[in-house]
């Protein structure tokens, strides 16, 4: 080992003190972070300045926690040894494709520039609204992209091509980040959406992405064929581990970090279908409550009617529909005018023992009836996992 360490030119072994004081600057993130912070913080005074609100909480899950893993993952160690250790790409790759985007989805930036820009913002609203963005966005091609750009990049020439670029670098650094905030832009649904699904879509969404994430590590533990090969033995690292334990290293931690990220946003997602189970529910019983009271009501009203028709039958005067509480129908009215005028015919009679024949039908087939459960075809639950 002493010739390679003799050859080696990078940076010195890392250690867990070195991992907090090894640092190096990146030019283009560093004018990305301060643009988007510049940007981000400006919008947030305007809007204050208007007199609207905006929640410290967005801030700091943009500006601190955003582009605080954005500077971590290309300016700490991790941007340090991205070229020189695999582990320290594929943290790189987790803390770009979930963490960065993550928090960048929950600052609301969407929200943000269409409170200062109505007029931009109620188009950029509109286009993302369209049908080509809605099917763009569909949440399993956008699971499929989270997984498939960054397996894509290891198992292909263009992951050798970023140690060897700068400018295919810093791309790639926008392309990780960019898979990683349509995936949670279109899920958290903070920000205006091109659809706005169930949360149960964004659950079994998720959890897909969890699996794809372990796939993802396992592929790469178990290619026997060590990825970048040529680079690796360049570099000549002269320092443990070797470079398939290095390679089993970055694996893990795609597959244990990545999920580990993963599982408490299926967290959130399963709280947020509990929160919407819990809004729809109060909603739902507020229309059963009217739908009974109005049932009551009308059979409340056909109870008082038929007594009063019963009344009139045993020779007792016809109360007035004021008097019995319900309007009157036709042949009703008909009925009320004869017995109030004591010229009853037998044809208005026999008129309107029919209609009291029809009228007890109609009120028994009323109380009688059993209405469908609710639930059957109402779309709030149909759809609640795609369906309908």
């Amino acid at each position: 080992m002493a010739p390679l360490a003799s050859a080696y030119q990078g940076p010195p072994r890392l250690t867990l003190p070195g991992a907090f004081t090894e640092w190096t600057a990146d030019p283009a993130m560093i004018t990305l972070v301060v643009v988007l912070g510049l940007c981000y913080l400006a919008g947030v005074y305007r809007v204050r300045r208007n007199g609207a609100e905006w929640r410290n909480g967005r801030t700091v899950a943009f500006c601190g926690l955003g582009l605080g893993f954005l500077v971590i993952a290309t300016m700490s160690w991790v941007g340090v040894y991205q070229n020189i250790l695999f582990y320290a790409r594929a943290t790189q790759t987790v803390l770009l494709v979930l963490l960065v985007p993550l928090f960048l989805a929950m600052g609301k930036p969407l929200t943000l520039f269409t409170e200062n820009f109505p007029r931009p913002g109620a188009a950029i609203v509109k286009g993302i609204r369209s049908k080509p963005a809605r099917f763009a966005t569909f949440p399993l091609i956008t699971a499929l992209l989270l997984t498939g750009v960054p397996m894509t990049m290891y198992f292909t020439n263009w992951y050798t091509a970023t140690f060897h670029s700068g400018t295919a670098r810093e791309l790639t650094f926008l392309v990780l980040m960019a898979v990683g905030y349509l995936f949670f832009w279109t899920l958290l649904q903070v920000d205006p959406v091109p659809k706005a699904y169930p949360p149960g879509i964004g659950l079994w969404i998720t959890a897909a992405e969890v699996v794809g994430d372990a796939f993802f590590g396992i592929a790469v533990i178990a290619d026997t064929n060590i990825l970048a090969h040529a680079h690796y033995l360049a570099v000549g690292w002269p320092y443990g581990p070797t470079l398939a334990t290095n390679q089993v290293l970055g694996g893990g931690i795609i597959w244990i970090f990545g999920d580990t990220v993963g599982l408490p946003f299926l967290a959130v997602q399963f709280i947020m279908m509990m929160r919407a189970d819990k809004a729809e529910a109060v909603e739902i019983d507020a229309e059963l409550d009217a739908k009974e009271a109005a049932r009551a009501a009308r059979l409340a009203a056909r109870k008082a009617e038929r007594e009063a028709r019963a009344a009139w039958r045993a020779g007792e005067e016809y109360p007035s529909p004021q008097a019995a509480g319900v309007p009157a129908a036709p042949a009703d009215a008909v009925a009320t005018d004869a017995v109030a005028t004591d010229t009853v015919t037998a044809d208005t009679v026999t008129a309107d023992m029919a209609a009291n024949t029809a009228a007890d039908a109609v009120a028994a087939d009323d109380d009688d009836d059993i209405e469908r459960p609710w639930w059957e075809n109402d779309p709030r639950m149909t759809n609640r996992f795609g369906r309908g």
